[in-house]
This record gives structure tokens, sequence and C-alpha cells, in this order.
């Protein structure tokens, strides 16, 4: 079996935990979200080995390299580590439904991965041949994940406020009613967050020692830097005004999923739009790009 067809039947385990984390907040059954939670685990589980078996097909073909260097290979990646992330908080604090706001975008990433990107195999370009490459990466998309959650938390949090604000029997029925209290969403976003701000910290701090060892500079403002950046420093506001400011409730979920939406511009906009150092990771995108051009012709 290869790391191929593994990665199909994740991709189609993420869609039935979705679906079935759906019909859990339709229905309220416990065993409905039990299932919901265990086939997401089983697909984790299964994502996992078909990750280990690319990584071994790269040796077999004499590439050899981690699982991580282009743009197919992050973007499943990123799917795995929100799944275990989402996973963690689960078993940690109970709060099974959750998973309904999460596993989408688990869904997306993987599913995006093996209809539209390109999965060869390939050489490493120079400037990937480093170890720096796993630590940057790592931990740059476990930072990225904890950001998801956050983003998931944050929506359900707006909707348990609004639901509550316009109907004073949402607190005992209806959807909203399975959702952990207000207070409790606020405060797993503000943990998620505190989680995935030292990551994306120690991930620039990395991509900056690997620039300068690729490139013989720390910093040098190509566009996934300075996006990266500009990331931190939504986050570190977020932080800065919880801790300071007493920043809570709608302020802080509207920041945390501006937040998400400035990481997935600084991971999937730069690269598909944006031309700079970073633009080996955007492999497998030639139909995109293709696309892009013809719309500048036609306003060029």
């Amino acid at each position: 079996m290869s790391s191929s067809m593994l990665f199909n039947t994740t991709t189609i385990f993420y869609m039935i935990s979705m679906v079935v984390f759906f019909v859990y907040l339709a229905t309220k059954n416990k065993g409905i979200g039990l299932l919901g939670s265990l086939t997401a685990y089983v697909g984790w589980f299964i994502h996992t080995t078909a990750i280990i078996l690319r990584w071994k097909e790269s040796y077999d073909m004499g590439v050899g390299h981690a699982p991580l260097t282009n743009l197919y290979e992050s973007v499943v990646f990123f799917a795995w580590t929100i799944v275990l992330i989402y996973g963690i908080i689960e078993l940690k604090y109970k709060y099974r439904v959750i998973g309904a706001f999460v596993m989408p975008f688990a869904v997306f990433g993987m599913a995006w991965a093996q209809t539209r990107l390109q999965s060869d195999i390939e050489p490493l370009v120079p400037a990937l041949q480093s170890n720096w490459l796993l630590y940057h990466v790592i931990t740059c998309f476990l930072g990225y994940a904890a950001f998801a959650v956050a983003c998931g938390i944050s929506i359900m949090y707006l909707i348990k406020t609004r639901g509550e604000s316009g109907n004073s029997d949402a607190k005992a029925g209806g959807v909203i009613g399975l959702f952990p209290p207000a207070k409790v969403l606020d405060d797993l976003n503000y943990k998620a967050i505190m989680v995935g701000f030292p990551l994306l910290t120690l991930g620039i701090v990395t991509g900056a020692a690997w620039a300068n060892y690729a490139w013989g500079t720390y910093w040098s403002w190509d566009p996934k830097e300075t996006w990266s950046l500009i990331v931190w420093l939504i986050y570190a506001a977020f932080l800065h005004a919880r801790i300071t400011r007493g920043w809570v409730g709608k302020r802080a979920a509207w920041l945390s999923i501006i937040g998400f939406c400035a990481t997935i511009f600084c991971y999937l906009g730069v690269n598909l739009l944006l031309s700079g150092l970073h633009s080996y990771g955007a492999g497998g995108n030639t139909i995109f790009h293709m696309l892009i051009e013809k719309i500048r012709h036609l306003f060029s």
C-alpha cells in the first residue's frame, strides 16, 4: 500500500468524522459524538502512518528527506497537526462539539491536497538541504494548528453569545446547548493561542537561523518573512491586550479569527500570489499560476 492511498483513506475518515460531528450537533446524541471522535482518531493514526510511509518512499527513491518540503506535503502535515491539537484539547477538556468547528479545516486541507496539488516526491532544492527544515516547519505548523483550533473555538464563542443574547432559552436547548459555557470557550481560545504563540516564535527564530545558513542573512524582508512578522504581531497584540487590558469575549474572539486569516494568507496567500525566496514552497500550483497570469494579461 502506498502513502497516497493512505492519504486518500485519511481524507475519507476525516470527512466522515466531520459529517458525524454535524449529526451530533443536530441530534445531541452522545454516542454519535463519540463516533465522531473515534473516526477522527482512526483517521489521524492512518494519517501518521501515511506520513511515515511517504518518508520511507523518499528514501527508497534515493531522495531521502522528510515529507515537509513542498506545498502538498506541508498542507498534509498542517491537517495532521490540526487534528493532533484538537485531539489533545478534546481529551483534556472533554468537549467533543469542538470537533464540528475544527475538523472542517483538516478536511479542506486534505481534500485540496489530494485533488489539486502535485504529490510527486522530488529531490530537495539546495536551500532546503538543512536540518533546520524539520525544526522550522514542525514548530511553525504546530503553531498554525493551535491558531486554527483557536479560530474554530472563537467561531463557537460568537455563535454561543449571539444565540444566548437573542434567545433566553438557548442555554437549555438548541444546537448551542451543546456548546461549553461562553467563559470556557473564551478561556480555551486564550489557551490555544498561548500554545501557538511560542511555537510560532520558535518557528520564526529557527527560520531566521535557516535563512542565515541558506542565504547568508537572518532576515531579508522576504514576503513570507514579512507576513510571518505580521502574524506574530497580531497574536502578540492579542496576548498583550488580554494580559494587560483584560480583553476577553467578542473582541478577543474576533482578534483570534483575524489572526488565523492572516496566518492562512502568510502560509498560502504568500506562496500562491507573491514571489520571493520561499517560492519553492508553491510546487504543484502550475494551474493556479497560469490562471493568475491570464487574469493579469486580460487587465494589462
